[in-house]
Formats: C-alpha cells, structure tokens, sequence
C-alpha cells in the first residue's frame, strides 16, 4: 500500500521487509522503529479496542528485524504466546491482542509490486485500520413476562485460554517483566528509553538544579535529590540526599541501596534501569495502562462474610475515559477505593503500568489523582488561594514560590480558571466547584486521575461539561476513570463497566454496545432488570459472552499474585518537613477563619455572653475575714459552676465540627504525604489560642463584679490563677471536640454530642452533690474536665470553706481535691491538662481509620 522505506536498502545488506495486514503493505525502513497502535500518529493504525494506543514497534537492531511489545494491554503474541520481543521475518505471523483472533500481522520479503498507490479509506480509519470480527451476538437478558423469573439460559462456561510462558528475549536485551508482577519494568507503555547515558564518573547527580549532571524538569524532584554511585568493587549504588519525595528501588523508599541488574530506581515522574555502564530513563508522560486482576472485597457480616467485590476484571489502555456505572449497592465505591489503594482489596492485584500498586504505593500515589464526590478544597478561599496553599504542600520544601505560582497559573489556565481564580470557591457553580477540584489534582501532572461521582448534583448542563472536562483531560495523554450516576454522556467514554448487585461485573466494552448486550433500550430498563433479578448470576452471563473474551478474557487469565497487602517497608517521605507542613497548615486555617466573618464574631459573642450569665448571680467569694460556720456563701459553687460550663460548651464547640467537616481534604491529603500529627498540632495549636481568648474574656466578664480573695495560692492576684485554670478547661474541651469529631460520621451527629458533653460537665462538677467517698461515681468523674477545673479554681477561692460541707452527718467533711494549698492547685490543674494531651493520642489514632490502609503504619 505505501513505501516508507525512504532508500531502497538492500544495497546496504538489509533484508527489506514487507507487513502485510488485511490487505495493506508497508515496507519497513530499516532507519527507524516502526510504531503500530491505536494512536492516530502512528505508522500503522489499528482501530481495534484489543489494541494499545501504541502497542509495538517494529525495527531493525543491527541483526535482524524484531517486534518489540510496548507495554501493551493485551499483549503480543508469536505462535500463540505472549512476548515481550520476538524476531520477525519472511513468513512470520504476528497477532495483536489475542494470540487466536487479534489482528494478524504477516510478513513477506519485498516485491517490486508492493508500490502501489494507497487506497481510500473512510473517514476517521487511518492505514492499517483492521476492522475486528464482529463476535457473535450475547442473546439479549429477556425478563420474564410473568413471575417466577425464569434466568436467560446459560452459554457454556468459558474457559480462558492458557498463558503460555513468554519466550526469553536475546541475548544482552534487557527483558520486561509479564504484567502478573515480579520485578517492576521501568515504564509499561514505553520500550524506548527517554534518555540513554553512559556512567563514565563515580559519581552522577540526579535532581532539578541545572548544576547536576543529570537535570530531570519535575517539580516532584528535589534541586539535590540523588546520586549514582560507583562502589570500589565496580557496582553501582543509589544513595537519596535528603530529598523531599523520596527515593526508590523497586517501589520502595531507601536511602542507599546496592543496585543489581533488575533493579527499577523510581525519582518523580521518572524511572531508571541500569544496563550495564548504561543509564536509561523512562518518564512517564501519562500514556499508561492501568487494570485490575480479579478484585475481591469481603467485610464481616454476622457470622459468615459479605462479599462487596466479586472476582472484578478489566483492563484500561492509556489515554482513555472509563466509565463505572451500576445500581446502588453494586460496590463502586468500594471499587474506587481498591484501585486507589484506600482499601486494598483482600483477594487480586491492581496495576499501574504492570506495577502492583498495593505494594509500591509509597511511589506510585504521587502519580495517581483523586477527586472525591464532596469538593477537597477549603471553600471559604479564593482560587488562586487554594491551590497555592496545595502546592506548598505537595511540592518539596525546596521550590520556590515562583515555581509553584507558575504551576498553579499553568492548571488554572488548562481548565478554563483564570478568569475566576480570585472568586471564592463558595461562589462558584457546581461545575466550576469540581473543575476547581479537578486543577488540585492536575498540579503534580499524574498520569492516572479517578473520579468519584463528580456530576452529583448537577444539572445535565452542567454534567455535560464535566464529561467533555474529563474527555479532554484523556485526549491530553491522561487515562481518566469516572464513578458516575449519570448515563447521558456515557458516549463520550472509550469503555464502559456496568456493576450489578454483589460487586460483579455485569459488562465491559465500548459504551455504544452496552444496551444490546444487555436486551434494553434504556438504562433505565437495565437497573430496574437488576433490582427485580437480584438473585441472578449477572457476573456469570458477562464472563460467559463473547464480549467478555473480546475484552476481559487476557487480563483475566493471568493468574494474580493475590497475596496479602504489606505495609510498606520503610516510611513514605513527606513533600514537606514537619514543621514546613505545621507552619503551612496554621497559616491556611488562619485564612480560613479569617475569611468566615461569622464565625470569628461568634467566637467572641459567644463567651462575653456565657460570662454575662454567670454576673445574674449578685454573690461574691467572701473577701474578708472567714465567716462563721452558719453563714456558707452557696452562691460561690454555683458561680463557679456557669464559668466552667461556658468553657467547657465553648471550647468543645469550637473544635467538634473541625475533623469532619475537612474529613474528606484531610484524607486526599494524607494520601499525598501530609502528616497526621502535623495536621492534629496546626488544629490544636490555632483553635487553642482561640479557646484560650475566649476564657479570657469569660473570665473578665465574670470575675469583673466580684469581691475575689485578697492574695491567691501561687500569684498575688487570684485572678491569674482562676483565669488560666478556665483556660485550661476551655484547652481541654476543645480537645474533647477533636475526639468526637473524630469519632462521627456526619457533622450531623455532633450537636447532640455536645450538648451531651456539656450536661454530663455539670453533673460530675461535685457542685451539685458530693461526689467525694462516693464509689464508682468518684472515679468516673475523674475522666471530665470540668470536675478538675472546679477543684483547681475551689483550692484558690477555698471553695470547702465557702461551701461548706456537703456530708451533713460529717460537719467537717470536705472535698479533698477542694484543699485551700498551693500543691491541690498545681496537681488538679496538671490532671486537667493531662486529659487534653491524651485527647490528643486518642484524636492521633482514630485519625488513621481515614487514610489508606497501606499508611497506617506511616
């Protein structure tokens, strides 16, 4: 059909060699690889779904014509077996995506004939196009006209074919490792190196400054990140230099480490393989493969298990848009969260580039995107704002501002943001909201980005262009996997997995195909076929169909590793330090706060009238001479009492919304590298200067009309003492807040929970009635704040004294922890604050039920 050749080189002792595909020829050119794919710009185009955007290259090595694989999908197979890199000849037969009925690609010598003028094709099919055999037809799901359900009859089990094993490239040819696991290959989709060198000194540095001798043009590096060494027995080692994302071997983060031959060392975007003196780098750009092997989900349920996920399948090529759609309770979410390695899977294997994501996602998360259903930015900032504060957290503490600000500009300006990037995010449209949500992800370029419902809420407008955003980030050379309610703009996606009740896959294929298979003509029809058969085997129709062995049945047959997850060897590094990540963090939430005007008045109304309640009360603390043992001030406790309480309701009101309502960012974000008790501290360290203004002013308000005593325990004025202790109980109760905070599961449930803390404060005061010799009652009050914040302010005002006894049948009983000393004060407040710090330990461990599994141990 058309000569590439270029030169006619058989006079240069190169065999010419033709490809022959469905009645097409080329004659290859020796001087260069030949690339076949899906990809438009390729050499020979094959609009097969089986085939990869670009699944191999054909060239001459200086010996022989061979076929090289590039990462493919489904593969390449000579004989009926896989390879990864195969000779090729006069008479040779090759098959694309199927080693039976994939597209066959044949090889002759060169004729004088093979110059013929090319033919003309149809729109859209570019040389080569090899329309694939149409399958039989799946008989279409018939309902039952009348009950009981009589199930669509069973085709006979398919069996997948046999995986033989792959022939053993040449000699001195570095051989990639099969998608079923073992050692990593460097980049799946790319069998070419982006850059070859040759090691010729001791020592090769790796980073973003131009000073090094290896400059990698990645904000995910650090300025210094690494060096190749050479060790004095000849061997090579990689030793990090304190870089900010870290280095790795194989997946995992290491400091030094002895490299051998199969070894994949990971820096940034991009990957490096020793052969021999020789470094070769491969980046990934984003034209990555992505599948999962046979995921299976279980929890407890009862005394048996419930299965969420059932043996699920598929195989995504690069630069795709993959749609998931299926009823309630068909296990999405749950699927969503075990290809991102939130909750790995208990059974099978999810790859990134035929790398298990399970166990290298200390490395490959950077690579990954994820934007959650509810929004993951602060809404009370602007644009702009918001992802500058991101990118400080994500870029290592060695970029400069221009740099992040210049990245941020570049996302703002791919999505269409710039014109809106100094609105605040709460004045936004839904749509633009998750565009807003979407540019967070895009700022560290990953390769791989999930959706999880984004079009939740929106008009069909609105839904739209959420589809055509997510179709043009896939065109951009990104593979874009959406959870979706919404079936109007399914035509935009490449593939299409339909879930049925129990977590299985009821279909997998082009999106245009879908209704047939399933008998219907609506979507509609579909679901409402999957509630009324629930107990139908739809997973076993799909794996019975021939739509199944055209695009499931060769990522199914290879066997998973299906061993249990491992938490990662080492700690993840973080972008940031701790303390860059704690100074970040206070400077963002200050922001936040400050920008809700509500709040920050509410912050101040709120104690200046708990304060003015407790002045109702016309009483002071007995200034003077003591009284006589018939004149108690009874009023005393009871002052104190609404004081501690409007600390206690107003520290713990500040904080017990703070966890859930960012549960969502703080889950992104710790995926990302934040650290867990950089982000408690910034918490704790902003809300507890706002909790300690407030028991000032509680305190001035309420100590303003009093008569206090004339000298306190440790200071001169009493004051000092009573305040601090207020604080202190505010500081506490705040801390409290965390914890239910981080208990619920809707902010919802909080309110009731504070009202509740605040009621039990004031019944275990010992105001009330006594508590002190009282079993059982007296221990559980030593676990509320409010009974050690009433102690330390009575051994200041000798609230025993004031009170008088609270035994009547023991006059001179009094409340040992009330105890008119210096040492009673110091001790109840040290108990106080030693409440708030284990708070803190507890607020730190319940933390980790809302990050991936795979950094719990981080």
């Amino acid at each position: 059909m058309g000569d590439l050749s270029g030169d006619n080189y058989v006079g240069h002792g190169v065999p010419e060699l033709v490809l022959e595909l469905n009645g097409q020829t080329w004659t290859l050119d020796p001087s260069r690889p030949f690339v076949i794919g899906r990809d438009p710009q390729a050499d020979v185009v094959i609009n097969d779904s089986r085939v990869s955007w670009r699944h191999a290259s054909i060239g001459w090595n200086g010996h022989s014509w061979v076929i090289d694989d590039q990462g493919s999908t489904n593969g390449t197979y000579s004989q009926g077996r896989r390879v990864n890199q195969a000779p090729v000849g006069p008479g040779s037969a090759i098959h694309l995506g199927n080693g039976t009925d994939g597209p066959r690609l044949n090889f002759s010598a060169a004729r004088a004939d093979v110059y013929s003028a090319p033919t003309a094709m149809a729109p859209g099919v570019g040389p080569g196009y090899a329309p694939p055999q149409a399958p039989p037809q799946q008989p279409p799901f018939q309902p039952p006209q009348q009950p009981p359900f009589q199930p669509p009859q069973q085709q006979p089990p398919f069996q997948p074919p046999q995986v033989p094993h792959q022939q053993s490239p040449g000699p001195g040819v570095p051989q990639r490792q099969p998608q079923g696991g073992g050692a990593p290959s460097p980049l799946g989709s790319r069998a070419e190196p982006t850059m070859i060198r040759n090691l010729t000194t001791r020592t090769t540095r790796i980073g973003r400054a131009l000073d090094n001798e290896l400059v990698v043009a990645d904000l995910q590096v650090s300025r210094y990140h690494a060096e190749f060494r050479t060790t004095a027995d000849g061997r090579y080692e990689i030793v990090d230099l304190g870089s900010h994302n870290g280095t790795y071997v194989n997946g995992q983060p290491i400091q030094r480490h002895l490299l051998r031959p199969e070894d994949i060392v990971g820096v940034g975007h991009s990957t490096f393989r020793l052969v021999g003196d020789r470094l070769e780098e491969f980046v990934d750009t984003g034209a990555v493969s992505f599948s999962s092997r046979r995921l299976t989900v279980k929890v407890k349920h009862g005394n048996g298990e419930k299965i969420l996920l059932n043996n699920v399948s598929f195989g995504v090529p690069e630069k795709s848009l993959i749609g998931v759609i299926g009823p309630s309770g068909s296990g999405k979410s749950t699927l969503l969260r075990a290809l991102t390695g939130y909750r790995p899977a208990d059974e099978g294997d999810v790859l990134y580039d035929n790398r298990n994501l399970y166990k290298q996602f200390a490395e490959l998360r950077q690579r990954i995107g994820l934007v959650p259903q509810d929004d993951i930015l602060h809404a009370q900032l602007t644009v702009r704002t918001a992802l500058r504060y991101a990118a400080k957290l994500r870029f290592p503490g060695d970029t400069e501002a221009a740099e992040r600000n210049r990245r941020v500009e570049e996302v703002l300006g791919e999505l269409k943001l710039d014109i809106h990037a100094d609105k605040r995010i709460t004045s936004l449209s839904g749509g633009q909201r998750k565009r807003v949500s979407v540019a967070l992800e895009l700022l560290t370029k990953p390769s791989l980005i999930f959706l999880d419902e984004p079009t939740s809420g929106l008009d069909p407008g609105m839904d739209r262009d959420v589809m055509q955003l997510l179709r043009g980030l896939a065109d951009d050379g990104r593979t874009v996997l959406v959870v979706t309610h919404s079936v109007a703009e399914l035509a935009l996606c490449d593939r299409l997995l339909v879930m049925a009740p129990g977590g299985s896959v009821a279909y997998f294929g082009p999106p245009n195909e879908a209704l047939e298979f399933f008998g219907y003509g609506t979507w509609a029809d579909v679901f409402q076929a999957f509630e009324t058969y629930r107990d139908h085997d739809w997973g076993g129709r799909w794996h019975g169909s021939m739509h199944y062995q055209k695009y499931a049945a060769d990522i199914d047959a290879v066997a998973p590793q299906s061993v249990p997850v491992q938490p990662t060897q080492s700690r993840p590094p973080k972008p940031q330090s701790w303390g860059s990540q704690l100074w970040t963090l206070i400077r963002r939430y200050v922001s936040v706060i400050a920008s809700d005007r509500g709040f920050i008045a509410l912050m101040v109304i709120l104690p200046a009238i708990l304060g003015f309640v407790s002045t109702l009360i016309p009483s002071d603390f007995g200034l003077g001479p003591p009284k006589p043992p018939s004149r108690f001030n009874a009023d005393s406790g009871t002052i104190l009492l609404i004081l501690a309480i409007g600390a206690c309701f107003s520290g713990a009101a500040n904080s017990v919304r703070e966890l859930i309502k960012e549960r969502v960012i703080y889950e992104r974000e710790r995926a990302t590298g934040l650290s867990r008790s950089a982000y408690l501290m910034s918490k704790v360290i902003v809300l507890g200067l706002i909790t300690g203004l407030q028991g000032i002013i509680i305190c001035a308000i309420g100590f303003f009309p009093r008569d206090l005593p004339a000298e306190g325990l440790l200071a001169k004025n009493p004051t000092i003492e009573m305040t601090l202790v207020i604080m202190l109980l505010g500081f506490t109760s705040m801390m409290f807040g965390l914890v239910i905070s981080s208990l619920v599961k809707t902010a919802e449930k909080t309110m009731p929970l504070l009202v509740l803390f605040a009621i039990v404060q004031v019944v275990f005061t010992g105001i009330l009635f006594r508590l002190f010799s009282s079993p059982g009652v007296e221990q559980v009050a030593w676990l509320m704040p409010s009974r050690w914040a009433i102690a330390a302010e009575g051994t200041t005002v000798d609230l025993g004294r004031l009170m008088g006894p609270q035994d009547k049948s023991n006059p001179t009983a009094t409340d040992p922890l009330w105890d008119h000393a210096a040492s009673q004060w110091v001790f109840d407040s040290a108990v106080l604050l030693l409440l708030g710090v284990i708070c803190g330990f507890i607020v730190v461990r319940l933390l980790r039920r809302h990050e991936p599994e795979v950094m719990r141990q981080s």
